[in-house]
Formats: C-alpha cells, structure tokens, sequence
C-alpha cells in the first residue's frame, strides 16, 4: 500500500528541523550550531551510555563526544554494555576524576539515586539523555524525543500497513478483525511507558470495537514488555505467542525498536511464516539491519530518531550550564521523575518505510546508498 503523502508530511517537520540544524552530513559528527564555549570552555564532561550492544548507542556516543570536542571540551565516554552496577561505578570514577558536568542514558533510571547524590554534593550539574531519570531531585535537565508521539506513530503505521487506515492516517471502510500482538520496550527504561502509552492511544479504540484483536489475550504492558530491549526475549516470547494461538494469522506485530523487531521476524519465519508473506510489522531507530529488512519487504516501517540532534540539544545544555547560562527547553510539564518536573527539550521523529526513506534518510546524510546496500 502507498503511504508517502501521509509519510512525507509527517517527515517535513524532521527534515526542516534538520536543515535548521546545520548538522554535518555524516552520522558520527555535526555541529552544535550555536557560539558554543570554544577552546575557553574546556573541562572534563563525563558520558555514561548503556550499552555497546546496540548501533544506535554507539552513534549516540560518538555524536556526543564529537560535539563536545568540538567546543574544546575533554570527555571521559563510557558504556556500561547494559550492567547497572559497571554504569554506577563509571558514573562515581566520572565524578571522582574532575567531570564539570554529566550526560546519563541510563540503564535502569531508578537506580542512580546515590551517585547522583554525590554528583550533587560535588556541584556537578546532571543531564538525562533520552532516558529519564526517576527517584532522584539531582537531575538538571532532560532531552529526549517526544516518546508518546513516538508511539502514536508506531501505531498509525501499524494500521496503514494493514489497510485500516489510509495514507492520510484516517479510518478506512476495512472492518477487519485484523489480527495484532503488543510489544513494548523495557520496564525499567522510561520511555518505554510513553512508547506504549502512546501506541494504545491509537489502537485501543480499534480494539474496544473489534476491528483489532489479539489473540493470545496480551495486552497489559506488564505482559507485553521485554527487559532490556532484548531480541532473543522477545524471538522467544513470540515463538511462545505462535504455541498460544495456533493456526491463527497474525496480520500485524506492534514493536517498538527495531532489534525486537529482527527478533520477531526470526520467530515467524521459524514458525512456518514466509519472508514476501509476514504480519506488517513496526520497529524504531532505522538500524540498518531493519532498514535492510524494510527495503526487503520484511519489516513495514520503523520510527526515525535523528541522534545527532539529539546530541547537539545534550551537548548545548552543558554548554550553556558550564558557561553560566541557563538551556534552552521546550517542555516544563511532562517529565516528572518522582521527586521533580525535570525541565526538557523534545525532538521530533518521523514514520520511515519502503516508500519515504531513501528522502528521509539519504537526503539528510543519515545513510548514504552504500550504507544500505
């Protein structure tokens, strides 16, 4: 089905974002845009990731660091490859080394409460990066993409992929029932709620009049969510959804990010589902083994997050804080961590498919051709 009018309008926002930007053509850099602290600035800043596990992690390393080297600051880079404990101590030997300022994708964001205490008391401001973190009043800021939209877009490809809603995302005469599974990200990362939530948004009221159903019954996130974003969790738990359900065709797989998604395409083709003949099925980041896979006409669509934005918005807030200045944010209601509205700024994503991602992602220099070939 033909989907690029709605596609394309929802992708004018992110390519005009980017063009704004002035980001550099590649993945791996950019500029921050702004005056920024220069060679003046200087300083340690310490980066603590998650995980090197996943490609998008890594790029978000790299486009931090190499924003932050531009304006002249060192940068102490680390990844905790998904351990909390190992993500506590780098954070403490951050602290303890000089870092003037912290940029924290957590692992799990309920358990930094202590060493955020400790950054606190050393007068080291915190920023949350794309995950945000809970229990703890010493986070400074927070940046991240607008997740409940994310999930909203998620769900509305769902549907156009299965013919329910057209390119414009409005209601078709399809009356179904169409048969679709729920997944959702991880419980112990934020995001992974106002992914969902989002998702639901959209699809609960198809479910509640029967044009969707799920036939294993699954739909609370507790039963839906996979620890850890983990591809062989949710293979597994989609192999197990397949013994439930029997016979029965699934016509579309909600998923949230795109390394599930390689892991439910691996649990249907095993369970008897050929590659030209799969559920529609969702993803998000643009990997580019899911964007190898949408292009093969195996997974429908994935949600583009454009990570050297986000790393400009991250490196502009230490900027400013390390300069005296106060950060630009865009949103002061949303993000309550348990202890504080954490001021944010919320960037935006865009539906990527077959039809639309060669402009989406080659004209913005996120991929070239060769990336993907």
């Amino acid at each position: 089905m033909k989907n690029s009018k709605f596609l394309l309008g929802i992708a004018a926002a992110g390519v005009m974002s980017l063009a704004l930007s002035g980001c550099a053509g590649d993945r791996t850099g950019g500029s921050t845009g702004g005056d920024g602290g220069g060679d003046e600035a200087g300083g340690i800043v310490g980066v603590a990731m998650p995980t090197q596990q996943s490609e998008r992690w890594i790029a978000d390393g790299e486009n931090v660091q190499s924003q932050l080297e531009e304006l002249g600051y060192e940068v102490d880079l680390q990844f905790a490859n998904d351990d909390i404990p190992t993500q506590v101590s780098q954070i403490e030997n951050m602290i303890s080394s000089g870092a003037e300022a912290l940029i924290i994708a957590s692992i799990d964001g309920t358990t930094l409460t202590d060493v955020l205490q400790q950054a606190a008391d050393a007068g080291i401001p915190v920023i949350a990066y794309d995950r945000l973190i809970n229990g703890s009043p010493n986070v400074d800021y927070y940046t991240t993409f607008d997740n409940f939209q994310v999930g909203v877009q998620q769900a509305t490809s769902l549907l156009i992929g299965m013919g329910v809603f057209d390119e414009n995302g409005e209601r078709t005469d399809a009356a179904g029932p169409f048969n679709v599974e729920l997944f959702a990200g991880s419980p112990d990362d934020n995001n992974a709620g106002f992914f969902f939530n989002g998702a639901m948004s959209v699809i609960q009221p198809l479910i509640d009049d029967g044009t969707l159903v799920v036939p294993s019954g699954q739909t609370a996130f507790e039963q839906v969510a996979i620890l850890r974003w983990l591809p062989e969790t949710a293979q597994e738990r989609m192999e197990n959804i397949l013994t439930i359900i029997g016979d029965t065709q699934i016509d579309g797989v909600l998923s949230p990010y795109d390394g599930l998604s390689i892991g439910i395409i691996s649990a249907l083709t095993s369970g008897g589902y050929s590659t030209d003949a799969l559920p529609v099925i969702t993803g998000q980041d643009a990997e580019v083994g899911s964007m190898k896979s949408i292009i093969a006409g195996e997974q429908y669509s994935t949600i583009f997050k454009d990570t050297r934005l986000l790393a400009e918005q991250a490196v502009s807030m230490v900027d400013a804080l390390l300069s005296g200045e106060e950060p630009e944010v865009n949103d002061t209601e949303t993000y309550d961590n348990g202890e504080k509205i954490v001021p944010s700024y919320l960037l935006e994503s865009t539906i990527v498919t077959v039809d639309n991602y060669e402009e989406v992602l080659f004209d913005s220099g996120y991929y070239t051709a060769e990336d993907l070939a």
